[in-house]
């Protein structure tokens, strides 16, 4: 397994996955958008299998945690609409080249840091929720971000209403953005050896984030990581554009 990747790129891997894993256990979401552009840089095929399947893990932990203030109202048709978005996304990954790939990644962070920065004032309603399910699976299949489009429908929740939602969302709509790649050719065995390895960082990421949820602040902590994806949505444009040059 470890012959699939070079120790340093799996140290670094490591690291960002759990900062990833963290931010998503404290806030609802945000591994992907913390990790997918860092990641790219690492080693582009850790985007987006990878960082689709340590979602799922995180996900079904923390819905664990948080699973009594879980209501699934009307996440049905928002998982409906990942479904044409995630063969949209899919096409895109088959077709555009390497770099474009990397400036649609940091295109899509600087898009979910936007959208989460304004405040929105939409109905929640089978429409509103299809239309963010399409969104979500374009963005989920190319760079395993779909949290933010649906993250901005319910963000009138609270804390853990917030968390457990998205959670149950996150981890049925892996499942498909992962059939939607296999069905593609998108998907191999080395994206799920790959994920192993960098599981003792989602675990390790959820315990210590089960320490601090109590004792920290969401919006401050939300901030810091709108922030710190900015930042890495640049490098990868930056990096983009010199292959493109």
């Amino acid at each position: 397994m470890l012959s699939m990747i070079d120790p340093t790129t799996l140290a670094l891997a490591s690291l960002i996955i759990f900062c990833g894993a963290l931010t998503q256990s404290l806030i609802g979401f945000g591994l992907a958008i913390v990790a997918s552009p860092l990641l790219y840089i690492v080693d582009p095929e850790l985007v987006p299998a990878p960082v689709i399947i340590m979602g799922f893990s995180i996900s079904l932990l923390t819905l664990f945690r948080d699973r009594g203030a879980l209501e699934f109202n009307g996440l049905q048709y928002a998982l409906l609409g990942r479904i044409p978005g995630g063969f949209i996304g899919a096409g895109l990954l088959i077709y555009a080249p390497q770099p474009v790939l990397g400036l649609a990644i940091s295109g899509i962070v600087a898009a979910a840091v936007i959208l989460s920065l304004l405040k929105f004032n939409i109905t929640v309603n089978r429409k509103s929720l299809f239309g963010a399910g399409v969104i979500s699976g374009v963005f989920g299949n190319i760079a395993a971000i779909g949290g933010p489009p649906l993250a901005i429908l319910l963000s009138g929740k609270d804390a853990r209403q917030f968390r457990a939602a998205l959670s149950a969302f996150f981890i049925f709509s892996s499942m498909i953005a992962l059939v939607i790649l296999a069905i593609t050719g998108l998907l191999n065995i080395k994206h799920f050896w790959l994920s192993l390895l960098l599981l003792p960082s989602v675990i390790l990421g959820y315990v210590v984030a089960g320490r601090l949820v109590g004792h920290v602040d969401k919006d401050k902590t939300r901030k810091a990581t709108l922030i710190l994806c900015s930042v890495c949505a640049s490098l990868l444009a930056v990096k983009s554009l010199m292959e493109l040059g």
